[in-house]
C-alpha cells in the first residue's frame, strides 16, 4: 500500500493532513486482527457494475450467504477521497470487515472500487458527490438483476460522505428499503468543516489562539468557495488569499515533515478549488434528508472529531422527522472515533496505531437493526 496516497474518509481539511504523517512515520502498520482470512464461510464473487450515463464501469465484490437466495442486501458506500472497495485507510480494510460480518449473518453485500480506483474505470478527480451517487445507484440497479437478492429488501450503508450519498440515492430511486448512516453529516458543510477543524486541531495540541486564527482563515476560504461559480478564478483567488494570510499562520503541529507551508497550502488550494469540494460545500444535505421516507439507522462514535455526534445525529433525526418520517433511530456509541474504533480521544493520529478496525458493538447494532427490518 502506498502510504503517501492515503486520504482520510471524511471531509478533507488542512487539519486532517497531519493524520497522514503519523501513518507515514510508522515503518509497518500494526496488526489488523479483525481482517477476515480465506476461505470464507460464504461465496465471494468479482462483479462489474455499469453506469452507462457516465460511461463508467465499477469493479466490485458481491458476497452471498450460504444457502439458496432471496437474501436481503446492502450496498456499501465509501467516504471522501478515492477509496477501494474495502474502504482501506491507514491499513484498515473497513468495508471488508463489515461485509464479512453482515454476510455471515445472512445479508448479501455489494462493495465496489470508486470510479478511477482499483479496477474501476473513470476519473475520480473530476467527480462530485452527485456523480458518486449515480455510481451508487448503478450498484443498486445491479443488485436488482441478481436472482439471489430479494429486490424488496435492498438497503444502503454509507460511511461519512457515503452518508450524504445514501439519502441522495434513496430519494431518487424510491425503492430503497432502509439506510444505515455511519458517521454521516447532519448539518451544512461549512458549519461541519469549521467544527471539524477546531476539534482536530485541538487534538493535535494546537493552542487556542492558533485555533482561532485557523478558523478565521478557513471560514474565509469556505465562504469564497461557496460563493464562486468559476473554478479557475476560484483557484486564483484562493492563491492570493493564502499569500496574504495563510502561509504565515499554519500551526506547526499541523505541518507534515519535509513539507513547507507553501507546499501544504498549495495542496489544500487544489482540494478547495476542485469540482468535488465546490459541489459539496453548496449542497443542501438537510433538504435531502427531509425527503427520506425509508427506515434509517444513524450511528456515530462519541469521540468522532470529523463528524461530531451530538450536532450531526440530532440534525439527521430532526431533518428526517420534519419530512414526516418517524422511522429513524439514532445512537451515539461510547468511546468510538470516526472509523468506529475504540479510541482514547478520537484524534486522527490514533487511527493507524489502533489495531481494531471496526467496533464489534457497532457491527452488532447495525446487523441486528437490518435483520429486524
Amino acid at each position: 500500500m502506498n502510504k503517501t496516497k492515503i486520504i482520510v474518509a471524511g471531509v478533507l481539511t488542512v487539519a486532517l493532513v497531519a493524520a497522514i504523517v503519523f501513518y507515514m512515520q510508522s515503518p509497518q502498520p500494526p496488526k489488523r486482527p479483525q481482517e477476515p482470512k480465506q476461505p470464507y464461510a460464504y461465496s465471494s464473487e468479482e462483479v462489474k457494475i455499469s453506469n452507462d450515463s457516465a460511461n463508467v464501469t465499477l469493479s466490485g465484490t458481491l458476497t452471498l450467504p450460504k444457502g439458496k437466495g432471496n437474501f436481503p442486501a446492502v450496498v456499501l458506500i465509501t467516504g471522501s477521497g478515492p477509496q477501494d472497495r474495502n474502504e482501506e485507510v491507514f491499513g484498515h480494510k473497513i468495508f471488508l470487515v463489515i461485509s464479512d460480518y453482515l454476510t455471515n449473518n445472512g445479508i448479501a453485500v455489494l462493495r465496489y472500487d470508486d470510479r478511477g480506483v482499483g479496477k474501476s474505470t473513470g476519473n475520480f478527480k473530476t467527480g462530485t458527490t452527485h456523480d458518486f451517487s449515480n455510481d451508487a445507484e448503478s450498484a443498486v440497479a445491479y443488485l436488482k438483476t441478481r436472482k439471489e437478492i430479494n429486490k424488496d429488501k435492498i438497503g444502503l450503508v454509507g460511511h461519512s460522505e457515503g452518508g450524504i450519498i445514501a439519502p441522495m440515492v434513496s430519494t431518487r430511486s424510491g425503492d430503497i428499503a432502509f439506510m444505515v448512516l455511519l458517521a454521516a453529516p447532519g448539518m451544512e458543510a461549512k458549519k461541519l468543516l469549521l467544527l471539524q477543524d477546531e476539534l482536530i486541531a485541538r487534538s493535535f495540541g494546537v493552542s487556542e489562539p492558533e485555533i482561532r486564527k485557523l478558523l478565521a482563515i478557513n471560514k474565509g476560504a469556505y465562504k469564497m468557495v461557496s460563493e464562486s461559480g468559476d473554478l479557475k478564478l476560484l483557484k486564483a483567488d484562493l492563491t492570493e488569499y493564502a499569500k496574504k494570510r495563510t502561509v504565515l499562520e499554519v500551526p506547526k503541529e499541523l505541518l507534515p515533515p519535509n513539507m513547507s507551508k507553501e507546499q501544504m497550502i498549495a495542496s489544500q488550494i487544489e482540494n478547495l478549488s476542485s469540482p468535488w469540494f465546490q459541489y459539496l460545500i453548496k449542497y443542501d444535505l438537510v433538504h435531502t434528508l427531509e425527503k427520506v421516507t425509508c427506515p434509517v439507522l444513524a450511528l456515530n462514535g462519541e469521540k468522532d472529531l470529523q463528524v461530531p455526534p451530538r450536532e450531526n445525529l440530532a440534525g439527521i433525526k430532526q431533518a428526517i422527522n420534519r419530512g414526516g418520517n418517524d422511522q429513524v433511530t439514532i445512537k451515539e456509541l461510547a468511546n468510538l472515533n470516526h472509523f468506529f474504533q475504540e479510541s482514547e480521544i478520537g484524534s486522527p493520529k490514533e487511527y493507524a496505531v489502533i489495531e481494531q478496525t471496526f467496533s464489534p458493538l457497532a457491527l452488532e447494532e447495525m446487523t441486528r437493526w437490518i435483520l429486524e427490518r
